[in-house]
């Protein structure tokens, strides 16, 4: 029968709590728990934890801070933060349309262009070589010893 009472009297200090709990006669969403500064309210439903106290006849209720609250804000920063970063990645990340692998046009492209460079190369190569050898051989001569 106390906790009735109590139940009713913090139903009537909180209009929205009263307001759920019109809702639903007879239910019992909330429990009270006597502690040694008032009253402990547990929210059945959401889980959520107020401290209340009596004052000129009414139980007013606060809030607690609650681990679970604190649990679901951090999850949902985190949440947000993973999402962001999927994000980025979609933007980074190939995708089907351009796999990051060239096809065949593009590959003979290139091998076209190394082999071009190869040729003109080895052609530079070539005539260093004819100028060397139309050049006349120098002697050389030793070093001579400084000691």
């Amino acid at each position: 029968m106390t906790r009735f009472a109590i139940l009713t009297a913090s139903v009537l200090a909180l209009p929205i709590a009263a307001a759920a709990y019109a809702q639903e006669p007879g239910s019992s969403r909330y429990t009270l728990e006597r502690t040694e500064n008032g009253f402990v309210r547990l929210d059945t439903r959401t889980g959520e934890m107020s401290i209340c106290t009596e004052k000129t006849g009414q139980l007013v209720c606060r809030l607690a801070a609650d681990e679970r609250r604190a649990f679901e804000e951090s999850l949902s920063d985190l949440s947000a933060r993973v999402e962001a970063l999927e994000k980025r990645l979609d933007l980074v990340a190939p995708t089907e349309q351009d796999p990051g692998i060239p096809d065949e046009a593009e590959l003979d492209r290139a091998l076209n262009a190394m082999e071009k460079m190869m040729r003109r190369f080895f052609e530079m190569v070539e005539e260093l070589e004819k100028e060397f050898e139309d050049k006349p051989k120098i002697p050389l001569e030793p070093i001579p010893d400084r000691t």
